[in-house]
């Protein structure tokens, strides 16, 4: 009966099936429960052609942010599995955005990654205009790649919930567009971020999407339906998911020269 709801689908929609990539994912770098190549394992039989190892950086010490050095020992470990797997891995870092807009890594590192998704994850509760402005100056960052979770909210879970911060969409978003940086579909049901009417916005302003997972456990990398579901539901074209396209593709958008 387990094996049987199992293979059942979190959520259904045609789009799921286009889906070639994940460009959000944590292991036991950071806060994830799993090692590296059971994330990349998993993955593959998902039928996944890349992922992104995007564990956290240094600032934030409870999740067990990656300082320089760890993340470039982490470089030499993907290096390795690599050599044993067809799926394409991508370095990455969930970077923190500071208070200022700046982002917690140095530029150089920064410069070396595939994936650079940047979020706010302290003082979620500042006042709109600092909020906006210090997302904008992190979109502005040239090794930005994706914006993520937006708007920190959370609707449900073990941690409880808590309220979207406040900020000018339009603003950012606008931003986004201007500096070709995709907005996560963030696609764990305790975020649901960005809420629906966000989304629809981003949308409407023809803004460039990547659905993730953020999954920090082998079996989280299948959230990736809800947002598949959402995304299809609310109407986001198919040619601006980032996470639609092959491997290639992605990463000269991500890096282009």
């Amino acid at each position: 009966e387990l094996r049987a709801a199992g293979a059942q689908p979190l959520a259904t929609s045609e789009l799921l099936g286009q889906l070639k990539g994940d460009l959000h994912s944590h292991t036991t770098w950071s806060d994830g429960g799993s090692p590296l190549p059971e994330m990349v394992t998993t993955a593959q039989r998902l039928g996944r052609e890349y992922l992104a190892i995007t564990d956290h950086s240094p600032r934030l010490r409870v999740a067990n942010g990656l300082t320089a050095e760890r993340l470039r020992a982490q470089w030499a470990e993907i290096d390795a599995v690599q050599t044993h797997t067809d799926l394409r891995i991508l370095k990455g870092i969930e970077v923190d955005i500071l208070d200022d807009g700046a982002l917690d890594q140095t530029d150089e590192l920064l410069g070396q990654l595939d994936v650079v998704v940047a979020s706010v994850h302290s003082k979620l509760a500042m006042d709109a205009e600092s909020m906006t402005r210090r997302m904008v100056v992190a979109i502005a960052n040239p090794r930005t790649t994706v914006l993520g979770h937006c708007t920190g909210q959370l609707v449900e879970g073990a941690r409880g919930t808590r309220g979207r911060s406040s900020f000018d969409a339009e603003v950012v978003f606008q931003a986004c567009v201007q500096f070709n940086v995709a907005v996560e579909i963030n696609s764990r049901p305790e975020r649901c971020d960005p809420p629906d009417d966000l989304l629809i916005l981003a949308s409407e302003m023809g803004y460039t999407f990547a659905i993730d997972s953020d999954a920090h456990a082998p079996g989280q990398l299948e959230m990736k339906a809800y947002g598949a579901e959402r995304a299809e539901r609310l109407g986001v074209p198919l040619d601006r998911i980032v996470t639609t396209w092959d491997a290639d593709r992605l990463r000269a958008w991500a890096r282009p020269g």
